[in-house]
């Protein structure tokens, strides 16, 4: 997840929207119609979600409801907390954030919003989000504007600068530009890195992001991180390529030391400390790398589409954020009214408006014509675009956070040189395989 707003930022924003825009509240909503209302949620943290929680007090005076934010963590935390929760019995709360790549695990703690959300609301959001947050029929949340699929920030001046230029030419004897390869990117990250001071690149290094990672890279270079039948097919010629990209890059000290801890807050900060060159990172960041207040490289940040791998496939795993009401919650209405609040075309403008790509097809054309006469957001929207276009999700099976949790420490073992690149892939293809088949997956 990955917006980052100062608190600055949060209040000019809400502000903004407050003097243009009057309250929308779903349309069967009255004014006062969950008086004495309690609802408790259990909401996605970080400051870069903070622009949009503000709004809540504007739905808890229209309706006369009161949230209670009980739990505010990252998803890998609340799936934790969630899976705690459904064993334990205690899913009385009303509204969790949501992902995509999540959603899966959770067939029993979620509602069907469809009753609860009118159809006429359902038709404004883009309709292949709708669709992958459809389980069994059943759509269990709503999308915000939050759609992630990730491009490529890099400092501009490293490749306006004639030394550079010179220098990266006669080592690599190709021309020095914005990489469009993940081997041109291998190449210059170990090329500008200056450990321990500056460092060409950096990737996610644990949990579901490492994996994800490198799910889109074995795809990019030709392979597939499952069979049709979801046995594992990342133990191939395909998934050892991209995982020797990550094990060059540490190798070569290209990206930092810490880099098999970080999650996408470590990622977004480090490259907004002007000490990484080049970041595949989400659009949720573009507002936060480009804000003097909060980044070091402010008024020089480049992006472009992901790179391509081997196989000429560009890296494009893709999900969306949302929210959902849970079963057991005692005011269902009350519950998906504020969830109908959090993505309506209001919040989605606000959200969008620090470079998160929405899901409302109003709201694109909105985002589109506020980009008109500035480049940066311009240059944004077009590279994430790009890459949205070949974009995939997460493989379609419920055991895909099961999986990620077995693979991921056979990825760091082999960054780390604990293992070999065949010895980790093995191993991890064995793990994986023994739980889909004690799972009945076959």
């Amino acid at each position: 997840m990955k917006t980052l707003l100062s608190g600055a930022s949060c209040a000019v924003l809400v502000a903004a929207l407050a003097s243009t825009t009057v309250l929308a509240l779903p349309d069967a909503v009255k004014a006062g119609e969950f008086d004495g209302v309690t609802i408790e949620a259990k909401l996605i943290g970080g400051q870069q979600y903070e622009a949009l929680y503000a709004r809540i007090p504007e739905w808890e005076e229209a309706t006369g409801a009161s949230v209670e934010v009980i739990s505010k963590k990252n998803h890998f935390e609340l799936d934790k907390e969630f899976k705690s929760d459904i064993a334990a019995g205690t899913t009385d709360w009303c509204v969790g954030s949501n992902h995509s790549s999540f959603a899966s695990q959770y067939p029993s703690l979620y509602t069907d919003l469809t009753g609860l959300i009118g159809q006429d609301v359902v038709d404004e959001f883009v309709q292949a989000n709708i669709k992958a947050a459809t389980f069994d029929g059943r759509l269990v949340m709503l999308p915000r504007a939050q759609f992630d699929v990730s491009a490529l920030y890099y400092q501009k001046d490293l490749y306006d600068d004639p030394e550079n230029a010179k220098a990266f030419e006669a080592e690599y004897g190709y021309a020095l530009a914005v990489p469009e390869t993940w081997e041109q990117v291998k190449d210059q990250s170990v090329f500008f890195a200056d450990p321990p001071n500056f460092y060409g690149t950096q990737y996610a290094g644990k949990d579901e992001a490492i994996v994800g990672r490198f799910y889109e890279m074995v795809v990019a270079e030709g392979g597939a991180l499952f069979n049709d039948n979801f046995s594992p097919a990342f133990n191939s010629d395909a998934g050892k390529r991209a995982l020797q990209w990550f094990v060059d890059l540490y190798q070569a000290d290209a990206v930092p030391a810490g880099t098999t801890n970080y999650l996408w807050d470590d990622l977004g900060n480090g490259f907004a400390s002007g000490t990484i060159a080049l970041n595949l990172d989400w659009p949720g960041w573009a507002g936060f790398f480009n804000d003097p207040s909060s980044s070091k490289v402010a008024g020089n940040v480049g992006v472009a589409p992901a790179p391509k791998g081997s196989a000429g496939v560009r890296t494009g795993w893709s999900g969306f954020h949302g929210f959902s009401v849970t079963e057991d919650c005692e005011n269902k209405e009350a519950a998906a009214s504020l969830v109908d609040f959090l993505t309506n075309e209001d919040s989605q403008k606000l959200e969008s408006s620090a470079g998160p790509l929405p899901s409302r097809t109003a709201v694109w054309d909105h985002v589109s014509e506020q980009a008109k006469g500035d480049a940066y957001r311009s240059e944004v929207l077009a590279a994430f675009k790009e890459t949205a276009a070949t974009a995939f999700a997460v493989p379609p099976t419920p055991y895909w956070i099961e999986s990620t949790n077995l693979i991921y420490p056979e990825l760091q073992a082999a960054i780390l040189g604990d293992k070999t690149v065949d010895e980790a892939l093995s191993d991890a293809a064995e793990a994986v395989d023994e739980l889909m088949q004690e799972e009945g997956v076959y």
